[in-house]
């Protein structure tokens, strides 16, 4: 296991294409070339075939020099600058800042970069100015969705979401702890896991702050849970609600008889069962047990309850 983990390390990606550079930026590939030609900012590299290709650095850097581009700092002016000074000027803005576009940014470069301390850092600031709950919404989706486009373009790695999403992951849990003496709607009991195979547990994770935040009694099971553990649970006498999340599992030619499952589990009950996540539209067509309901995002869902 730990050769495995150590490998998966020592594959994380190091030279971006220019391509790349523009999917993590925003920044179109014609004005990066511009900044290249005309300021310098950055030096690709030639592979052995003479293609041009860009290190983790020089994508670090793009992101700094963006990131103080969007606050006011002419081309100019940072193609003046050191190295050093860039790294330093646009730190420095992104812990003064609690702008949602610009905390994006200093997240990707965390992310990029593994920089704890700039996470962190960041997500302290928009705390100073937002709720948690803003955050949520208002950054880390929009900068999950981003990430969720960079696996499309084969821009990211595995390595780099786990970081992230394990980061964003704890800032949750903290604030679910902080609230778990909260408990005023005792009548019924939510249980939060997810499908087999199925890891993508930040939307859940989410959705359990919100409704403990709310005052509900919560069991949350995380990921990859046996559909058969849901009947121990319907031998208890308190009113149970599951709630699953469907992100990438079950695969779409499996679906419809995990659903099965979950009907013939929930007909034979008076309580309830709550499917969220883009996966739902591939059953909405079954016929199901009334106690079964399907939202398309757990904000969808939030609304109702």
């Amino acid at each position: 296991m730990l050769n495995i983990k150590l490998n998966k390390l020592n594959n994380i990606k190091q030279d971006f294409t220019i391509k790349d550079l523009e999917n993590i930026s925003g920044i179109k590939a014609h004005t990066i070339r511009i900044w290249e030609k005309r300021y310098n900012l950055l030096t690709p590299k030639r592979s052995g075939t003479n293609i041009r290709y860009y290190t983790s650095e020089d994508l670090t850097k793009l992101l700094n020099i963006v990131l103080l581009n969007t606050n006011e700092y002419k081309i100019s002016k940072i193609a003046a600058m050191s190295d050093e000074e860039i790294t330093l000027q646009s730190r420095e803005v992104a812990f003064k800042t609690a702008i949602d576009d610009e905390a994006i940014n200093s997240f990707k470069i965390s992310m990029f970069q593994f920089d704890k301390v700039l996470f962190n850092n960041t997500y302290n600031t928009l705390l100073h100015k937002k709720t948690f709950r803003d955050i949520f919404k208002n950054v880390f989706i929009p900068f999950l969705e981003h990430i969720g486009l960079l696996w499309h373009t084969e821009t990211l790695l595995p390595a780099h979401e786990h970081f992230i999403s394990n980061l964003i992951a704890q800032k949750i849990q903290i604030n679910t702890e902080k609230l778990q003496f909260n408990i005023i709607n005792a009548n019924k009991t939510y249980v939060l896991f997810l499908p087999e195979n199925e890891i993508h547990e930040l939307g859940l994770l989410y959705l359990n702050y919100e409704l403990v935040l709310r005052g509900f009694h919560t069991i949350y099971l995380g990921q990859s849970l046996p559909l058969g553990n849901l009947s121990y649970f319907l031998q208890s006498e308190r009113e149970i609600c599951f709630i699953t999340s469907l992100t990438i599992q079950p695969y779409d030619d499996k679906i419809e008889k995990y659903f099965d499952g979950i009907n013939e589990i929930m007909s034979n009950t008076n309580n309830d069962f709550i499917a969220v996540g883009r996966k739902v539209q591939k059953v909405k067509h079954l016929d199901l047990a009334s106690n079964i309901t399907m939202y398309d995002s757990i904000f969808d869902l939030l609304k109702v309850l």
